[in-house]
């Protein structure tokens, strides 16, 4: 179903005609209603009348043309009447747009016009006229529109009326606007004005808006209208051709296009008494010049009515012309920035416009810049700022003066020292002046410091104060609003030897002003505003920065200089204000500088001699002391430099009061009159060697610049009151042209009239207006040499931009965020620390990075305020099934927010940044150190690592264990288990406060902060970092392990107040000391890839805590974990070949230990010992290397449980099995070793007899020790099967052998047969005499020598130890056993290795002597019957075998026996008759002999 759709209906307005007659009963009603209409009834003129006759065909005679226009009646008529011809015309015409435009409007024009209306009838024929552009009776498609419009501007801008009440005319003036409005702006019609209508519209508003008589209300409106006028005219910028149009402008013939701001009275004001009109009425001959129908209109308004608005504008800104007030200026600058704000930077673009900007209108504005008047200098900072916004490219030099003021001006008013973080020494050198500044102060001469020169110091203007101050800080601010701002900074001035280094200036500015001592007197509002806004500041500066280094940046401009040879000025400048200031302070100490940098006779050559090389660079700088110049090139000895310093100048067809006034603006004139005539000469020479006209002879110019001197002084000082006359001045230099007088044109033409117009500005006078000018007209010489401003938003620069200002700017944001409450100001200053951070890491900058992490680690409030070494007891409390520890530390740092904002900040930044930081690991682990003693760090970073039984934890708290403690628990820690406490754990030896909800709420505000700051993750990444930052965190831990151990032991020491018996007694446990131990060995341990870096840090801490001397001081639990970390250490040692060696001198290191103290910490020597060596076992090569690990672990036998595992190494070692390694470097160690494990048996034995304990003695079965000691004769005994194959290996001689190896053997078999330990005693025995009657090579093949060594060495000594009485005492009832034992080894000995038929031919009477006295002792030592009885029958058994193998022959009747068995029977007799009478007949019977019988022998 369709529905039908509704008509469509149009829009109708009124028609236009109805609006035409509405009009134009609104005229000619109020015209009616003033007197002078008011009885007219003749509405038609006679020459209508005429007219009308001429239609009919009636002749009728025109009146004469003089009386037309006569009489004010026929005037008044007229006006009326107009209105009446123009109903006639439109009654028949059905669209209006069909008549000319002019014809419409020209009744209302002669009404605007006229003087005879008054203000209701003129506001009545404007209000048309607006009304005309509203219902589009005016508009673009009018018929001869643009001659209407024309006549339009020309009728506004002559309005004439009569005046009535003051509110009624400023109607009229505000419909006059309205109508202005509506031609240029509102209706689109504006294109139809040429610039002459322009000029006028814009004249008229202008004036309206500077007219002070007018109400606020009406000159308020002229104001917004002119605004919108010159929006309107200025947007034609962008529209026009900058080329084409500047060609016009220089080809333009016409006469020029004028405007004026009138500041009486306005073309339509009355005067006071309102009785007169202020300007000429129009008459007839006025209307024949309006424009008629064949008027030929002006093209389009373009750029010459824009740079005739402009020029009236910067004219009206002279603050030195009086015709103009402030208000004036104040209008004009709201005007001036509207036009700046529209045309943007297309202003730029017009030259004319630009230079008309450049000179006088930055002129006029940085003037007003100084204005008191507080809303004038809001509008010339705000219209400078726009203007800086818009044209900055073409105003290098202008925004260096206006930024370099406005610096001065917000410097505080009496400094009373460096802010913190100032860059007093990085700005320009204090004591050279600044060039091409203009000095709007008085300038006051400072004393320098070193030796008493003065040099010129500039003082601007007094600060800025109150509200001025902030205006000016606020206008700074919204000019460096741009990314680029301070890059453009950097390498427009910084980066340019002739200007300021502005950029480090602002920042130095901006830094202090964030400190309160900025501000003497105290902060108020404005003053704190003052501090955000230069924080602001800052952190735009380091926010921009961080953006460029992430991408978002521009490339370098192709058509600028390269940014190499921008940094390389840059460091010139620095070398030439260094010279400068050297230079100011001693020339010639300057003078040695230059030259060194090569600033100076660098450029030598044929053409180039030093005189000329230094005078180049005298003139050309400009930070010089110019009386110090003037001092310096006047001396008798720099006449050569002086000669070359003038002849710099180019006074070619100048006239010589300009090259005076050139030369003398260079340097200040010295006092001496002798320098003066030296520097007057020369300038005389070389000015006349120019050729100048009328100047005969050098003469002449020495005079005549003496004259120039002194009519300057004459002319222009304040204090001459009579001032020379042209006759005087002429009459003075009187023959002195060579003889003859200078020409009277000459005197008065080059030089009398030139000083009256032009004073010689001296050095020493740039102050005050007259040293603006000066400044100014240098600026502008500069200027056309300066170039433009580069603007680029690059990041080439940010490296040395951020290099030279990072510590202030931190440090302010570092201030800032400590002190200030605002919280938008805190998040913008955690972003600044981030982003400086960032930075530092993107230019490897580490000193940043590092000082970012000092800075935040002090807003923390977490590094220890001083050297905590107790930890009190604090209470623990159970949260949520977990323990928490209240501490004081935990409930301060919960209520500080700033301080928990600032931890999260740090150790955000930290984490993955810690390659970028280098001396900040200090903060780190001072605060990880603080936060361990609170018990508040991650328990993973708690841990300690053992050999033993893997991790445990760090105790917070311990009571000291006793020296030597003797474990016989078997347990794996030696010392852990004497530290009561746990490191949460709270000790019942003091009372523990209570803690309160809020203290636990506190606690748990800074538990989640903690966690939050992910420490653990940074623990972890430490063990990742590269080299250098892994070196820096393993330095600072051994700076605070160092400070917390032997810095203090020694400053303890050292304190005369600290009691000398204590220094016996170890210091107080630590636990802080440990932590920073553990963190630098676990870090080292788990990057084996560094040690040779780390090594040399790590073992300087622990060889100062394990020292001989020092090592007894320290907690048994410091020294326990310094030994464990060095042999964790040393086990990664091993693997690199190139720190072998350390690996011993760590050993040597621990085998210096005190006893005491080596007991202590016994297990884990041992323990770490031998996993090193069974790990690493080729690291053990040589003999002297195993008698290091033997003699650290012998040191250790002592303990139990380290004699235990020490043992099984050696059984290991020794006993069958793939461990097994027995060698001829270590075979003599193992000997030692395993008899000093038999030796402890034996001690071990003899000190549970002392002790007297009523309990069974020690055995094998009880005692481990004794154990140990029977097993380790054993080991003893099995070493000698090693000795052939060592031999045989090794080449080694049997007679060697038998000196290294197998005596050493024997020895020890025979020293702990007199052990105290029966056991290991009856083993050692019984395994040496199998050893010495088993077959062996060594003593099968022994010779007379080595047997003789056997039993003088070993056996008789073995007996002759059995005799003595203590070693009976060691053990009294199973020491005649071992005595029997030990007889009876003598005696197979004997028998084995000298009662043999080989050795019948031996002599071995004097053994067999000794053997014999011993078994004497043996009989009778102590009577007992065992040895009583056993004695005879073994030495029953040894005679039976001598005499069997014809070694002791008894006498015979026929006796054949040689003299050695002779007396060998004598002497056995004769011994045994002793202790056994007629035992020896009884074993061997003697036959009888006669005693007649001859002898073979005589009897010795």
């Amino acid at each position: 179903m369709s529905f039908p759709k509704p008509p469509i209906r149009t829009r109708r307005n009124v028609s236009q005609k109805h609006v035409l007659y509405s009009e134009i009963l609104s005229v000619t009603s109020a015209m009616r209603k003033n007197s002078r209409w008011a009885s007219s009834t003749s509405f038609m003129s006679s020459t209508r009348s005429s007219a009308l006759g001429s239609n009919l065909g009636l002749r009728i005679s025109s009146p004469p043309s003089n009386t037309r226009g006569s009489g004010s009646g026929n005037k008044e008529a007229d006006l009326m009447a107009g209105f009446q011809e123009l109903k006639k015309v439109v009654r028949d015409v059905e669209e209006l747009s069909s008549l000319p435009l002019p014809t419409l409007l020209s009744p209302f024009f002669e009404i605007i016009r006229s003087p005879l209306s008054t203000g209701p009838i003129t506001s009545a024929a404007l209000t048309a006229l607006h009304n005309f552009f509203v219902c589009g009776i005016i508009s673009t498609q009018s018929n001869t529109l643009d001659l209407a419009l024309v006549e339009l501007s020309v009728t506004v801008a002559r309005c004439k009326f009569e005046p009535s009440d003051s509110s009624g005319d400023e109607v009229v003036l505000l419909k006059i606007l309205n109508v202005i409005h509506d031609c240029l702006c509102a209706y689109d019609v504006g294109n139809v004005f040429g610039d002459i209508e322009v000029c006028e519209m814009l004249e008229t508003v202008l004036t309206t808006c500077c007219q002070m008589r007018l109400s606020e209300t009406l000159r308020r409106s002229a104001e917004n209208t002119m605004h919108a006028l010159v929006r309107t005219v200025f947007s034609r910028l962008h529209e026009i051709d900058s080329e084409i149009e500047e060609a016009k402008l220089v080809a333009d013939e016409e006469a020029e296009i004028k405007m004026n701001v009138p500041s009486a009275q306005l073309p339509s004001e009355v005067d006071d008494e309102r009785h007169e009109q202020v300007a000429d009425v129009p008459d007839e001959d006025h209307k024949e010049q309006a424009p008629s129908p064949a008027f030929v209109p002006r093209a389009q308004f373009s750029l010459p009515s824009i740079l005739e608005l402009l020029r009236v504008l910067v004219n009206v800104l002279d603050p030195n012309d009086q015709q103009h007030t402030d208000s004036t200026r104040l209008v004009v600058l709201g005007i001036l920035n509207a036009a700046f704000e529209e045309a943007g930077p297309r202003i730029g673009a017009f030259p004319s416009l630009q230079a008309l900007i450049l000179d006088p209108g930055c002129k006029y504005l940085f003037q007003l810049v100084r204005s008191d008047n507080l809303t004038v200098l809001h509008a010339a900072l705000r219209t400078a700022s726009t203007m800086f916004d818009t044209m900055r490219e073409h105003l290098k030099l202008q925004q260096e003066l206006f930024l370099a003021f406005t610096i001065d001006r917000l410097a505080p008013p009496s400094p009373t020292g460096n802010a913190k973080g100032s860059l007093a020494k990085k700005t320009a050198i204090p004591g050279s002046p600044r060039p091409g500044t203009p000095t709007v102060g008085p300038i006051e001469p400072e004393k320098d410091g070193d030796n008493g020169t003065m040099t010129p110091t500039r003082i601007l203007v007094a600060p800025a104060r109150g509200e001025t101050r902030n205006l000016v800080l606020e206008t700074l601010s919204q000019i460096s609003r741009h990314s680029s701002f301070m890059v453009d900074l950097y390498t427009n001035y910084d980066c340019d030897i002739n200007c300021e280094n502005l950029f480090e200036r602002l920042i130095d500015f901006a830094t202090k002003s964030v400190y309160p001592s900025h501000y003497p007197g105290g902060l108020d509002a404005q003053q704190r505003n003052a501090q955000y806004l230069c924080l602001d500041l800052l952190l735009a500066f380091v926010n921009d920065m961080a953006k460029r280094a992430k991408g978002s940046s521009q490339e370098w401009p192709l058509d600028c200089p390269s940014a190499e040879s921008l940094l390389q000025t840059k460091s010139q400048k620095k070398l030439t204000l260094t010279g400068a200031a050297r230079f100011n302070t001693k020339p010639k100490t300057g003078l040695a500088f230059l030259e060194e940098n090569g600033l100076i006779y660098a450029d030598l050559s044929d053409t180039v001699d030093k005189p000329l090389s230094l005078a180049r660079f005298l003139k050309s700088c400009s930070r010089l002391d110019k009386r110090l110049l003037g001092d310096f090139i006047s001396r008798p000895d720099n006449i050569d430099v002086l000669k070359a310093f003038i002849g710099l100048f180019d006074f070619q067809n100048k006239p010589i009061a300009d090259a005076m006034r050139e030369m003398l603006e260079t340097f200040r004139l010295p006092g001496e009159s002798q320098q003066i005539a030296r520097i007057t000469e020369t300038f005389a020479s070389i000015y006349f060697a120019a050729g100048p006209a009328e100047i005969r002879s050098e003469d002449a110019v020495y005079v005549l610049a003496y004259s120039v001197i002194m009519l300057n002084t004459d002319l222009h000082n304040p204090q001459v009151k009579k001032r020379m006359s042209i006759e005087e001045y002429q009459k003075n230099l009187r023959g002195v042209n060579d003889g003859d007088n200078f020409s009277p044109e000459f005197l008065v033409r080059k030089s009398m009239t030139q000083y009256e117009n032009a004073k010689i500005v001296m050095p020493e006078e740039h102050t005050g207006a007259l040293g603006f000018e000066y400044a100014w007209k240098e600026l502008l010489a500069r200027s056309r040499q300066a170039g433009r401003l580069i603007t680029c938003n690059t990041p080439l620069f940010d490296v040395e931009m951020f290099k030279s200002v990072w510590k202030p700017v931190i440090s302010a944001i570092a201030y800032a965020f400590i002190s200030f409450d605002d919280d938008y100001i805190i998040q913008r200053s955690i972003a600044g620390f981030r982003q400086c951070a960032t930075l530092a890491k993107h230019f490897n900058l580490p000193d940043v990075f590092d000082f970012v992490v000092v800075s935040l680690s002090q807003a923390t409030n977490l590094l220890p305020e001083a050297l905590q070494v107790s930890v009190p007891n604090h209470p623990t409390v159970e949260v949520e099934g977990q323990n928490i520890t209240v501490s004081n530390l935990s409930v301060k740092f919960g209520i500080n927010f700033k301080g928990q904002l600032a931890a999260v900040v740090l150790f955000n930044i930290v984490n993955g940044n810690g390659n970028a930081l280098r001396e900040g690991w200090t903060q780190i682990f001072e605060m990880f150190q603080n936060l361990f003693l609170h018990s508040l760090l991650p328990a993973r970073m708690l841990q300690m690592e053992d050999f033993l039984g893997g991790v445990s934890m760090i105790p917070l708290r311990g009571a000291q264990p006793q020296r030597a403690p003797v474990r016989s628990d078997g347990g794996l820690l030696s010392t852990l288990s004497s530290y009561l406490m746990t490191p949460y754990g709270a000790s019942s030896d003091s009372l523990v406060p209570e803690a309160t909800e809020s203290d636990i709420e506190n606690t748990l505000c800074t538990i989640d902060c903690i966690t939050s700051c992910r420490l653990d993750e940074l623990y972890s990444q430490i063990m990742q970092l590269e080299l250098e930052a892994l070196v820096s965190a393993v330095r600072a831990l051994e700076a605070l392990a160092h400070e917390r151990t032997v810095a203090k032991l020694k400053q303890d020491s050292e304190d005369p107040m600290y009691p000398k018996e204590n220094i016996a007694s170890p210091m107080p446990y630590d636990p802080a000391s440990i932590f920073l131990l553990e963190t630098m060995v676990s870090i080292s341990c788990h990057v084996p890839q560094y040690i040779e870096d780390l090594w040399p840090i790590v073992f300087e801490h622990l060889s100062a805590l394990l020292h001989h001397d020092s090592a007894s001081q320290y907690s048994i639990l410091l020294i326990e974990r310094a030994v464990v970390g060095l042999l964790r250490l040393c086990v990664i040692l091993a693997q690199k070949p190139s720190l072998r060696d350390q690996i011993y001198v760590s050993l040597d290191l621990l085998s210096g230990l005190p006893s005491e103290v080596a007991v202590s910490v016994a297990e884990q020597i041992v323990v770490g010992v031998i996993f090193l060596v069974q790990k690493h076992r080729e690291i053990i090569r040589s003999q002297t290397e195993w008698k290091l690990v033997f003699a650290l672990l012998r040191s250790t036998m002592s303990h139990p449980e380290a004699a235990r595992v020490s043992f099984d190494l050696l059984n290991s070692l020794v006993a069958d099995g793939p461990e097994q390694h027995v060698s001829m470097d270590n075979f003599s160690a193992l000997v030692t070793l395993l008899n000093d494990f038999a030796t402890i048996a034996s001690n071990a034995v003899e000190t549970h007899q002392v002790q007297g304990r009523r309990q069974a003695p020690l055995t094998a079965a009880n005692s481990s020790a004794v154990e140990r000691g029977r097993k380790a004769i054993e080991l003893l005994t099995s070493l000698k099967k090693f000795i052939t194959p060592i031999i045989d290996l090794s080449g080694l001689h049997r007679d060697d052998a038998w000196e290294q190896f197998f005596l050493p053997l024997l020895t020890s078999l025979k020293d702990q047969s007199s052990n105290a330990a029966r056991d290991v005693r009856q083993a050692a025995i019984g395994q040496l005499q199998r050893t010495l009657l088993a077959s062996h090579p060594i003593l099968d093949q022994a010779n007379s020598k080595q047997v003789e060594q056997l039993f003088n060495k070993i056996v008789f000594r073995l007996v002759d130890d059995l005799l003595k009485p203590q070693v009976f005492q060691r053990d009294p009832q199973g020491m005649p056993e071992t005595r029997l034992r030990a007889s009876a080894l003598l005696c197979k000995t004997f028998m084995h290795f000298e009662v043999r038929e080989s050795q019948a031919t031996a002599d071995i009477r004097i053994l067999w002597i000794e053997i014999l006295d011993l078994l004497d002792r043996l009989m009778h030592v102590d009577r007992g019957e065992q040895l009583y009885e056993a004695i005879p029958e073994s030495l029953k058994n040894v005679l039976l075998v001598m005499n069997a193998s014809q070694i002791l022959v008894p006498p015979s009747v026929d006796d054949q026996r040689n003299e050695r068995q002779h007396t060998l029977w004598s002497m056995t007799s004769e011994r045994m008759e002793r202790f056994l009478p007629g035992f020896l007949t009884e074993v061997i019977p003697v036959p009888e002999i006669s005693e007649n019988a001859p002898t073979s022998v005589d009897t010795p």
